[in-house]
């Protein structure tokens, strides 16, 4: 995590409050300021990470003036801040202004010292995995496999695995769902290679017809057909030296698998209207999103073109396998496209965040910049809300982010697994789990788990 400060700014003017709030958050450094003027020098002169603002301030401590004038203020001259507003019970549509005018969220009096300190510490980590996200997109630029952002397992492993296989010359087999990035990893095969200084030559199996796919491929010579008016190379010659990027390869002719398994083996091409062998010297990266056993056992595709293409198989994961992806890549691409269209938008609001990490993304990565970039033109606000990304909004519990709810959760699956792979057995699942008996009882009672 980066290093977030461990400061505290709490705007309040009530001195009976500002002592109640130090002692609920005893583990932080507190600062108080009582109106406005405070708030903003106590801001320049700290930068918190976190604050609470209370929008009753003097001279307007009966309305919100003041204490929405404070909000503005902090947000324009630290947007990263994350300021809680508190405000009175029942007092909902000023809540609601306050989040609309850039506050990360709100509470409403009286004060409960858990659930404050709940939605601080919440924050706080926000902040925290927003600075390790910021240092991961700085040092993106020297990243390795360039283009790819991402901080999950799934598709660091995916990464690394990249990193390993792209010195070879291994054939590699890309394989994912449309939009997850297949090509941006075949780039960097052909990058951290030794064939980098050569051309990287892709080519869409199923976007060219297949009457002009094999002289696409392989190239003619003059005469060959009506309108070959010169000798013309292929794409597998033209890649000589470097990297010959085979996309969406299940797609290929079953009259042209044979033409290239041929070239796989023994590393020579024909045009189409001569007889001279042309050797080339190239790396093969292919790539589907079909189901090519499948399609083996249906009979139009080849098995031995298969196993010459899958040297090396990487199955990249979709978005929504990716934990954690989905925001880093929406942030991403918001600060991108802001740039571009010349907007100033301070990041999502709380709608927009949950419906992100709702929504099963079907198109993947290509969809969420999409997404992302229609917002960018059309948001009206200062934040992209969940309407701008034309996503149903999503409610998220609040327990979600406690450590506890995330702890008893993994505890949870871990006790089901261990007695599912012990067939029910309670002695057995206890020495997979490295407990007693008497603690995986205790387990089961607790979690209202039936064996």
């Amino acid at each position: 995590m980066g290093q977030t400060s461990n400061k505290l700014l709490v705007v309040e003017d009530d001195p009976g409050l500002q002592e109640q709030l130090r002692w609920c958050f005893d583990r932080y450094e507190v600062i108080v300021a009582g109106d406005r003027a405070g708030a903003m020098e106590q801001l320049r002169r700290h930068q918190p990470p976190v604050v609470t603002l209370d929008l009753g301030l003097p001279p307007d401590a009966n309305g919100i003036t003041e204490g929405l004038a404070t909000l503005e203020g902090i947000v324009a001259q630290s947007p990263d801040t994350k300021v809680i507003v508190v405000t009175g019970q029942n007092d909902r549509e000023n809540a609601v202004r306050a989040v609309g005018s850039g506050a990360y969220d709100f509470y409403h009096k009286p004060i409960d010292a858990e659930i404050l300190g709940l939605i601080v510490n919440r924050a706080y980590r926000l902040r925290e995995l927003e600075m390790e996200n910021r240092s991961l997109m700085q040092q993106n630029v020297n990243h390795p496999v360039e283009g790819v952002v991402a901080c999950s397992p799934e598709m660091v492993k995916v990464c690394r695995t990249v990193e390993k296989v792209a010195p070879s010359d291994a054939t590699i087999l890309l394989l994912g769902d449309s939009g997850t990035g297949k090509e941006l990893c075949a780039r960097s095969l052909h990058d951290l290679s030794p064939r980098s200084t050569g051309r990287f030559v892709a080519i869409n199996c199923a976007a060219i017809p297949e009457n002009l796919l094999e002289s696409e491929l392989f190239g003619y010579e003059k005469g060959a057909f009506t309108g070959a008016v010169r000798q013309t190379p292929g794409k597998i010659e033209y890649a000589n030296s470097g990297t010959l990027f085979l996309d969406e390869v299940g797609d290929l002719p079953m009259s042209l698998q044979a033409k290239l398994l041929r070239f796989l083996q023994e590393r020579v091409v024909e045009r189409i209207g001569g007889r001279e062998e042309i050797p080339v010297n190239v790396r093969v990266v292919c790539a589907t999103h079909q189901d090519l056993p499948e399609k083996i056992r249906t009979g139009t595709f080849r098995e031995d073109l298969y196993y010459r293409i899958s040297e090396i198989a990487v199955q990249i994961p979709p978005l929504s396998a990716r934990g954690g992806d989905v925001i880093l890549l929406a942030r991403m691409f918001l600060d991108l496209f802001s740039r571009e269209q010349g907007r100033n938008l301070r990041g999502f609001t709380k709608d927009a965040l949950s419906a992100l990490e709702a929504y099963g993304w079907p198109g993947n990565v290509r969809e969420l910049k999409n997404r992302v970039k229609r917002a960018v033109i059309m948001a009206e606000g200062k934040q992209v809300t969940a309407k701008d990304l034309e996503l149903d909004e999503a409610t998220t519990n609040e327990a979600d982010f406690s450590l506890r709810y995330m702890r008893e959760q993994a505890e949870r699956q871990a006790i089901m697994r261990a007695l599912s792979h012990a067939a029910g057995k309670i002695s057995m699942a206890a020495d997979l789990l490295g407990i007693s008996r008497p603690t995986i009882y205790d387990l089961i009672k607790k979690y209202n788990l039936k064996v």
